[in-house]
């Protein structure tokens, strides 16, 4: 099961971009999951729940966003969604494509806990959270 040592990559760049930002406690973790990327999210989702413990993120949730085969046709330029076992134009019907999506997994966004300052009694502000979004700043998984 490739799967734990995916979610150990991702647990491991969650951690350093937590360092990177000051945070300490990591509350959940989304991915992009493309279909041609070959890892399968039911499988995702049970490994990461062995992969995070006893880090940052032991007690983050992971939520999974599944992405859809895309191709664009070097025959007439169309780009389209297509399924994964019929990489074919969806105008022309040309077998000559490129993928242009699908076969993604990457980080899309973490969010970190607020975490109390010692030595203030103020609650935390209702939604006391920090997000990063790291679509442009993370690595691939």
């Amino acid at each position: 099961m490739h799967e734990l040592s995916v979610c150990w990559a991702l647990i491991s760049a969650v951690e350093r971009l937590a360092q990177e930002a000051g945070e300490d406690n990591i509350v959940h973790i989304a991915i992009r999951v493309g279909e041609l990327s070959g890892t399968d999210p039911s499988l995702l989702l049970r490994a990461f729940e062995v992969a995070r413990l006893g880090t940052k993120a032991e007690h983050a949730y992971l939520t999974i966003e599944r992405c859809d085969p895309r191709v664009k046709c070097t025959e007439c330029g169309l780009e389209n969604v297509t399924r994964p076992n019929r990489l074919l134009c969806a105008f022309c019907g040309s077998f000559r494509v490129k993928v242009i999506g699908g076969d993604e997994l990457s980080i899309a966004a973490v969010e970190f806990a607020a975490t109390d300052v010692p030595g203030t009694s103020d609650p935390p502000v209702a939604g006391g959270s920090a997000k990063l979004n790291t679509e442009e700043e993370a690595p691939h998984v």
